[in-house]
C-alpha cells in the first residue's frame, strides 16, 4: 500500500477506512525521521495509516521499528505525543532513538524529575516517554492535559492485560487517564497478542472498536520443543543439562524469584557464567545483570518475565522455560527474544503438568457482588485523603482476596485510584456507585474466566501431539494447514494429517470458525488437534471439547 499525494481524497482507502489528509505527507515525514530514501516496512506503513485514521492496535514482529511508528504518527497528527512504556531501560532506549532521529524527546519517571514534564508542557519537547504510574497522578495529568497531546502511544501494550490486573494496576487506569488528557488518538503497539488478548487490551484501554493491524507473528527460524517431566528436582537437572548443551547466549525463564536464584546458583556451580534477574532486586543490581548480559560478560540470565522488554540483543541463540509460562502470549513474547539477527535458535519448555495448577489457582475465586462493590466506592468517596484498602473488606462484606480482585476493575472504570501504601482514592468517574460497581463486577467475572482459559491454552500447546508451531499460530490467530518442519513433533514425524484435521470435508470445526454450543453459546474455534477442539466462547471462555462427542450429540453448529 502506498500513501500517494491524493490521500486526502476520501475515496482512497487505508487499512481502516478512508485516509485523512495527513496521510498525503507520510513519505515526507519518513524522509525527515529516517533519512532520504528510507522506506517503511509493510507493517509500519499500515500501522501509521491506521493510526492517522482511528484508534489502533498494531501487533508487529520484534524489531519492526515501533519507535518510528509513533514518532511519525505523532508528527503527522500535528501535536505532541505521550508514550507509555513499562521499564526505565526502555525509556532510555526510546529517548535515545528519538533524539538520534532529531526528535525533541525526554522521559518522566522515577529517575528523571519534572524538568522533562515542564519542557513538554511548554512546547520545548514533542514527545514525552513515561510510565503508567506517572499518568495515575492527578497533578501530572492536569499539567499534561494543558499540553493538549494528540497521540497517546502505549508501547508493549500486552502489559495492559498481563500486568495490570496483578501487580501494576496503574496500567488499568490508562483509559480514564486518556479521557482526562482530552481523548487523544490511542496507538497501542506490541509484538504478541492472541485474538482474545487483543480484545482484552482494547477493552481495558477503552477502545473496543479500534482498528487492529497484524503482521506475521511466526518465528520460523526458532525450533520449538517441549520436554515432559513429573519430578521438580529432575526438571532442574534437565534444565541445567539443556543449558550446558546449548551454544551461544541465552535466557532461562522461570515464574518465581526463588527459582531465579536457585537455578542461577546451580548453573554457576556447573561452570556457567549466569546471573539472576527479577523485580525484587535493587535497580542497580538489575541494571548490572542486564549490562553484563548485553556485553557478553554473562552468557545466561535466569529471569522472571520482567526481563526482556527492550533487551534487543541480536545474538540470543536459545530460550529455555524452566517453568510453564502463564500464558501463550507470554511464551510467544519471550521466545521472540531469540534470533533477532535472523539466525537459527531453539526454544525449549520443560512442562510439569502439576505446575499448571498454580496459575489456575491464581485465577480462582468468588465473583465480587455489585452491591458490595458499590459500598466500597461510596466509602472511598467519603474520604478526601483516601482510605486504606484493608479497612474496606469487612465493611463491604468481602474477603480481602475478593476485594483485591475487584479493585483493579474499579480502577479500569475510573472510579478508584490506587495510591502508595495501598490507599484508595476516588477517581474521576463520578457516575452512581451502583453503576460503576456493576460494570466492575462483570469485568471481574470476565477476567477470572480469561485467566482460567489461558491455562488451558498453555496445556494444549504443551501436551498436544500435533505440530507445535501450527498449534501456537492458531492460538495467535494465524491458521496454518502445513506442518512447520522445525519442532520436536515434526522431527519425530508426529504431526497429524493437515488435510484430515481441517475437518472441511467432514463438517467438523476449523480454526477461526464461528460456532454455537447448546450450553455455552457463541464462540470461535481456536485449535483443532486429534479428537479435540478448543473453542473460545464469548461468555464461558475457553473450553476443550471432544470431537466424537460433538459429532454424536450435535452440540456444536456453525454460525
Amino acid at each position: 500500500m502506498t500513501a500517494a499525494a491524493p490521500a486526502d481524497d476520501p475515496r482512497i482507502e487505508g487499512p481502516c477506512g478512508p485516509l485523512p489528509p495527513e496521510a498525503a505527507h507520510l513519505d515526507e515525514a519518513v524522509a525527515r525521521f529516517l533519512g532520504a530514501g528510507a522506506e517503511l516496512g509493510d507493517g509500519q506503513r499500515d500501522a501509521i495509516l491506521a493510526a492517522l485514521t482511528t484508534d489502533t492496535l498494531a501487533v508487529l514482529p520484534p524489531a519492526a521499528g515501533k519507535t518510528a511508528i509513533y514518532a511519525i504518527t505523532g508528527d503527522l497528527l500535528g501535536g505532541r505525543t505521550i508514550v507509555v512504556s513499562p521499564t526505565l531501560s526502555l525509556h532510555r532506549d526510546q529517548v535515545a532513538h528519538l533524539t538520534d532521529a532529531g526528535v525533541a524527546a525526554g522521559a518522566l519517571n522515577s529517575e528523571d524529575g519534572r524538568g522533562a514534564l515542564a519542557a513538554f508542557v511548554a512546547g520545548e519537547m514533542s514527545v514525552l516517554v513515561t510510565s503508567p504510574e506517572q499518568l495515575a497522578r492527578p497533578d501530572v495529568l492536569r499539567e499534561l492535559a494543558g499540553a493538549a497531546p494528540t497521540l497517546l502511544a502505549v508501547d508493549e501494550a500486552h502489559c495492559v492485560s498481563d500486568w495490570g490486573p496483578d501487580f501494576r494496576p496503574d496500567y488499568l487506569a490508562l483509559a480514564p487517564a486518556a479521557r482526562a488528557l482530552g481523548s487523544p488518538r490511542i496507538l497501542a503497539l506490541t509484538a504478541t497478542a492472541s485474538v482474545p488478548a487483543r480484545e482484552e487490551i482494547l477493552d481495558l484501554l477503552g477502545i473496543p472498536d479500534a482498528c487492529v493491524v497484524v503482521r506475521d507473528v511466526d518465528r520460523p527460524q526458532t525450533h520449538l520443543a517441549v520436554h515432559l517431566v513429573h519430578d521438580e528436582e529432575a526438571k532442574w537437572r534437565q534444565v541445567v543439562d539443556a543449558v550446558l548443551a546449548a551454544s551461544g547466549p541465552g535466557i532461562v525463564y522461570v515464574t518465581t524469584r526463588g527459582h531465579t536464584t536457585l537455578l542461577a546458583d546451580r548453573l554457576k556451580d556447573a561452570g556457567v557464567t549466569a546471573g539472576a534477574y527479577h523485580g525484587g532486586l535493587r535497580k542497580r543490581e538489575r541494571q548490572a545483570v542486564q549490562d553484563a548480559f548485553m556485553a557478553d560478560d554473562l552468557s545466561v540470565v535466569v529471569a522472571t518475565s520482567a526481563f526482556g522488554m527492550g533487551i534487543d540483543k541480536p545474538g540470543v541463540r536459545w530460550i529455555v522455560h524452566g517453568d510453564v509460562p502463564t500464558s501463550i502470549d507470554a511464551y510467544h513474547q519471550e521466545i521472540g527474544r531469540a534470533a533477532r539477527d535472523g539466525g537459527s535458535a531453539h526454544a525449549v519448555m520443560f512442562h510439569r503438568p502439576q505446575d499448571l495448577a498454580r496459575p489456575k489457582l491464581f485465577a480462582s475465586g468468588r465473583d465480587a457482588r455489585a452491591a458490595a462493590l458499590a459500598t466500597v466506592v461510596e466509602a472511598i468517596r467519603l474520604h478526601d485523603d483516601g482510605v486504606a484498602q484493608a479497612e474496606l473488606a469487612d465493611a463491604a462484606g468481602l474477603s480481602k482476596a475478593a476485594l483485591s480482585r475487584a479493585i483493579p476493575a474499579l480502577v479500569v472504570g475510573g472510579s478508584v485510584v490506587q495510591a502508595p501504601g495501598r490507599r484508595l482514592l476516588a477517581g474521576i468517574n463520578e457516575a452512581p456507585a451502583i453503576e460503576v460497581a456493576r460494570a466492575a463486577a462483570e469485568l471481574v467475572t470476565r477476567s477470572r474466566e480469561r485467566q482460567r482459559s489461558k491455562v488451558e491454552l498453555v496445556r494444549r500447546y504443551a501436551e498436544g501431539t500435533g505440530c507445535r508451531r501450527r498449534t501456537l499460530l492458531e492460538v495467535l490467530g494465524e491458521a496454518r494447514d502445513a506442518a512447520c518442519g522445525n519442532c520436536d513433533h515434526c522431527d519425530a514425524g508426529d504431526v497429524g494429517d493437515p488435510g484430515g484435521r481441517s475437518g472441511a470435508s467432514h463438517g467438523e470445526p476449523t480454526p477461526g470458525e464461528a460456532v454455537r454450543h447448546d450450553e455455552w453459546g457463541r464462540g470461535v474455534v481456536q485449535t483443532v488437534a486429534d479428537d479435540s477442539v478448543v473453542v473460545l466462547f464469548d461468555d464461558a471462555g475457553y473450553r476443550t471439547l471432544s470431537i466424537p462427542v460433538l459429532r454424536e450429540r450435535g452440540l456444536l453448529t456453525s454460525v
